[in-house]
């Protein structure tokens, strides 16, 4: 973490260009279609195109994602179980509960951030909403150790790849952030997390 921190701009460096993005007002974004690039706002019609991917997750143009109801949701991989992320999923899931027709799994990132999560009582918080809490691995991102979804069932997954098959046969994959998966948890439905938090 030293060598790390030593490896930035000198304080006087002059760049050709700085560029600032307000994302305040960008919606959460989900994916549609079967390629991470597939990406919509939560609210927004799913666009025409892509015939082949909006069969396979039996979707039609113009129809927007949200509140269409899910059946497993998974939060975990590598790029999207942080403890940064498992602390604002245990701030959506405290004090609520699973919905009655969802499944869902949560799988840290590393052995580390598990050790991390059990030490500040995050699996506590799921344990609480009757959430799994897993050991730390591949799971469902790439539907390793039989962590796989049924033919036809929709996932919310905060992995990073959405490819057909992936997570089992058949099964229609959308990413997520870990805010939104974890709205879905409690909601049972594709949920704009600022109506939950």
């Amino acid at each position: 973490m030293a060598q790390w921190r030593t490896l930035r701009s000198d304080d006087d460096a002059e760049f050709a260009s700085e560029i600032t993005v307000d994302c305040s007002s960008l919606a959460p974004q989900i994916s549609w279609g079967t390629d991470p690039s597939q990406v919509i706002g939560i609210a927004d019609p799913v666009p025409d195109g892509a015939p082949a991917a909006l069969a396979y997750m039996g979707l039609t143009p113009g129809r927007a994602l949200e509140d269409l109801p899910v059946d497993r949701v998974f939060i975990g991989s590598c790029t999207n179980a942080r403890i940064e992320d498992l602390r604002v999923v245990a701030g959506i899931l405290r004090g609520r509960h699973i919905a009655a027709d969802v499944q869902a799994l949560i799988v840290p990132g590393s052995s580390a951030v598990k050790r991390q999560a059990e030490a500040e009582g995050l699996d506590a918080v799921f344990a609480a909403a009757g959430v799994p809490w897993h050991e730390s691995g591949c799971s469902m991102c790439a539907g390793a150790n039989g962590d796989t979804a049924q033919r036809g069932q929709r996932v919310l997954a905060t992995s990073n790849r959405n490819f057909e098959n992936r997570q089992g046969p058949g099964v229609r994959t959308h990413l997520v952030s870990p805010a939104t998966a974890a709205a879905a948890i409690v909601t049972g439905r594709i949920t704009d997390v600022r109506k939950v938090a």
